[in-house]
C-alpha cells in the first residue's frame, strides 16, 4: 500500500518525516475492513504549524481527511486516526456527526494583510437531494458543499451549524426537504445576490468562515471561504 500512495509537500520537509508520516497513512489504509484505494496525501509546512491532508476511495466512495497542527509528526499521528474513523464511517450505517465541533485553528492573516481570492474552482455541481449532500458534506470533512438540488432545480448548500449540526440554503427559498431522514434546519431565506467583491466584504466584515450567495447575473450559487493560508478561495459551479 504504501508504495501506491502519492505524496505532495510543501515547505521543504524532510525525508525522514515524509516516509514516517507514509507509514502511518498506510498502515490506518491496510487495517481496514474495506478497499482503500487512490491515496494522495497533501503536507504543507509553515512556520506557524502543518496540514496534512489525505483524499482516498474507500470501496468507491472518495473521502477526505485535513488535520491541523503545530507540526508534522502530530498532525501525521490525528491523520491517521480521523483515516480509521472516516473508513469506518463511510463503510457502516450513516449517523450524524456529533455537534458541536471540535474547534479548528483560525485562518492566519496574510503577510501583506489584505485578503483576496486566490483559487477558485468551478466544478460540474452534482445534482442529489439534500440527505445525499450531507453524507458527503461528512465523508470529504467539508464545512459547506455546494450542490443541486434536484427538487427545486436549484442551487444549494449543507452546511455544519447548530442546532441539529447540518442546515440547508438554496438560492431560491422553497419547502422542506421530503422524508429527509437527516436533522437539517432549513434556511426560510434566498440566499443574498452579491458580486465576489461585495461578498469578499460581507463576509470580511461580519468575520464569517464561509459564505453562501448567488451570481447577481445568473442567479447560480456560489460559496465563499478562508482558506488556510489566510486568503479565500470561491466555488462557483460550471455554467
Amino acid at each position: 500500500m504504501g508504495e501506491g500512495i502519492t505524496v505532495l509537500a510543501f515547505g521543504g520537509i524532510r525525508r525522514e518525516v515524509l516516509a514516517d508520516g507514509r507509514a502511518k497513512v498506510a498502515a490506518a489504509a491496510e487495517g481496514a475492513n474495506a478497499l482503500v484505494e487512490a491515496l494522495r496525501i497533501k503536507l504543507t509546512s509553515t512556520g506557524s504549524g502543518a496540514l496534512a491532508q489525505v483524499n482516498a476511495e474507500v470501496d468507491g466512495r472518495r473521502i477526505r481527511v485535513q488535520e491541523a497542527a503545530a507540526g508534522l509528526a502530530e498532525a501525521f499521528e490525528a491523520l491517521a486516526e480521523q483515516l480509521r474513523r472516516r473508513i469506518s464511517a463511510v463503510t457502516g450505517t450513516w449517523r450524524p456527526h456529533p455537534w458541536p465541533q471540535p474547534a479548528r485553528p483560525s485562518a492566519p492573516v496574510p503577510p501583506e494583510g489584505v485578503r483576496r481570492i486566490t483559487r477558485v474552482k468551478s466544478p460540474a455541481l452534482v445534482w442529489c437531494s439534500p440527505d445525499a449532500a450531507v453524507r458527503t458534506l461528512d465523508a470529504m470533512d467539508y464545512d459547506i458543499h455546494l450542490f443541486t438540488d434536484p427538487a427545486t432545480e436549484t442551487d444549494a448548500v449543507v452546511y455544519r451549524i447548530g442546532p441539529t449540526g447540518y442546515r440547508l440554503a438554496r438560492t431560491i427559498a422553497a419547502a422542506p426537504p421530503h422524508r429527509s431522514s437527516v436533522p437539517l434546519t432549513l434556511s426560510p431565506q434566498s440566499a443574498r445576490r452579491l458580486t465576489d467583491h461585495q461578498a469578499v466584504d460581507r463576509l470580511e466584515a461580519a468575520d464569517l468562515p464561509f459564505l453562501f450567495y448567488a451570481h447577481p447575473d445568473t442567479g447560480r450559487g456560489r460559496v465563499l471561504y478562508r482558506r488556510h493560508d489566510g486568503h479565500l478561495g470561491l466555488i462557483a459551479g460550471r455554467p
